[in-house]
């Protein structure tokens, strides 16, 4: 996914840039980047790697380098960013948290008519300098933003740094958040509100979907109201979002055990203890603790020093054992016991699979699993949370194939739950879990949890449901011309 935080104010943003963006850390691996302005030193970036390292280890020791009273920074499981553009527009840098599906049909159709992309990386096309040419077909940048709105297939969120002030535009559905912060010399602009308290912002609001704000050290300037149409990822909530942040004015966390509650309250499972599958899981297990009335206890444990992620390496094998080795089961508790345990999501089934294992292997003498969102039975092709290339690397999916020949078959019966098709497939996860039982929790209770109506969420990879910004775009501006 990614994640970005920008700031502008009276005086140098240097350490609320460092320390804003390293709150968005859990947000992706892959890449970093930080951009400043100044009018005497013009733009100054620098872009490292993460995928063996951190972002505060990386950019530590050249923060000195960076001069201005306005900048970006953002955290990337895609491409090398922020990118820096001259343009008819001036001078800006971009950064992008996007998903854009159609990256090769708007690239043919901008390299036809003479543009040309010099960021390649890995001979890949770089979202983000696509997104900027985009841009600079505007006459505007207001103009220029809705023509990416208008072409994209998937989502995009962006921080553009001009040489006034900070223009924020949030996805024209919504997917992704941006929510502006403020403290006397200025504002700042992230995707987690998790950033803004240790740095004394106070949050002001979130963009609206496809709102478009420009950011200066005095105020906020409206230059697009937001859309008619939201589509929120409900996944952030689930699982991505870090458990401080407020999303929509709803907590992750809060959401989570109210989520967990709601289960536990329904459950007729006997069992000794439950425990949440760290870090995600904790808080539908307090409160799936809380709605069944048995104790909460820590029967594994997330080894933090030195195994912080489990999704780091590019091999799907490594990425396995690190998930395997950062967890340590507890046999003094598991011994004897039967537990329930909460986890965020199954998708390809891998990591659960080894965990159930290890449970029993440390004396579980029963190991149920209760998972905090519906089963997952589409792709997301709007936003990049997880590293699957297909759809058959969802669990769900396979089953799906092995059942019918044809891993798209019945998809709307096997995602509705209490249909034979979903017991079916459910029973069929926990047979190849080893699970003693399985249960997930239902989209309705998931709604009713997050406390904002369904049309407003995105629940995509649970029932096939959301469209594309292009089609709300068009939907929106019936008479513009449908080329670039």
């Amino acid at each position: 996914m990614g994640g970005f935080f920008g700031a502008i104010s009276n005086k140098q943003v240097v350490n609320d840039l460092f320390y804003g963006t390293d709150y968005n850390s859990h947000l992706g691996t892959k890449r970093a980047g930080m951009v400043t302005f100044d009018p005497e030193h013009g733009f100054n970036r620098k872009i490292h790697k993460l995928e063996r390292d951190y972002f505060r280890s990386k950019f530590e020791d050249e923060l000195n380098s960076f001069m201005g009273c306005q900048g970006l920074g953002v955290i990337s499981d895609t491409d090398p960013q922020p990118i820096i553009v001259n343009s008819h527009l001036g001078r800006y840098a971009v950064v992008t948290v996007a998903k854009i599906n159609n990256l090769r049909e708007i690239a043919a159709e901008l390299l036809e008519q003479g543009m040309h992309f010099s960021e390649l990386s890995a001979n890949k096309i770089n979202q983000s300098e696509l997104v900027a040419l985009l841009i600079n077909m505007g006459k505007t940048y207001v103009e220029g933003i809705n023509l990416v709105y208008k072409k994209i297939k998937g989502s995009c969120s962006m921080l553009v740094l001009t040489e006034d002030g900070i223009i924020a535009a949030r996805d024209y559905l919504g997917r992704t958040p941006i929510i502006i912060g403020r403290k006397p010399d200025g504002y700042a602009a992230t995707s987690e509100t998790s950033a803004f308290p240790n740095l004394d912002y106070e949050i002001v609001r979130d963009l609206g979907p496809g709102e478009i704000v420009r950011l200066r050290a005095d105020g906020i300037e409206q230059l697009q109201a937001p859309a008619r149409r939201e589509q929120f990822c409900s996944f952030l909530w689930v699982y991505y979002g870090f458990p401080a942040s407020d999303y929509l004015g709803v907590n992750a966390e809060a959401m989570r055990e109210d989520c967990g509650r709601r289960m536990g309250a329904k459950d007729t499972t006997e069992a000794d203890c439950v425990c949440g599958i760290p870090d995600s899981g904790v808080g539908h297990a307090l409160g799936y603790a809380e709605g069944r009335g048995i104790p909460y206890q820590r029967a594994v444990l997330k080894y933090t020093p030195t195994w912080p992620r489990s999704f780091t390496p590019s091999d799907q094998s490594r990425r396995d054992l690190v998930a395997k080795m950062k967890l340590i089961p507890n046999r003094a508790i598991l011994d004897g016991k039967r537990v329930v345990f909460c986890d965020d999501s199954i998708v390809r089934g891998t990591q659960l699979r080894d965990n159930v294992r290890t449970f029993f292997g440390n004396g579980a003498r029963e190991v149920h699993a209760r998972i905090s969102c519906p089963p997952l039975v589409y792709g997301c092709p709007f936003v990049g949370f997880t590293s699957s290339k297909s759809d058959l690397e969802l669990i769900t999916r396979r089953i799906i194939r092995d059942f019918e020949g044809d891993d798209a078959a019945k998809l709307d019966l096997y995602s509705t739950e209490g249909t034979p098709e979903y017991e079916r497939m459910v029973a069929e996860i926990a047979r190849q879990l080893g699970l003693t039982s399985l249960k997930f929790c239902n989209i309705d209770d998931m709604i009713a949890s997050i406390g904002i109506p369904k049309c407003r969420v995105c629940t995509h990879c649970f029932d096939g449901s959301g469209c594309h910004p292009d089609e709300a775009y068009r939907e929106d501006h019936p008479d513009e011309e449908r080329s670039i």
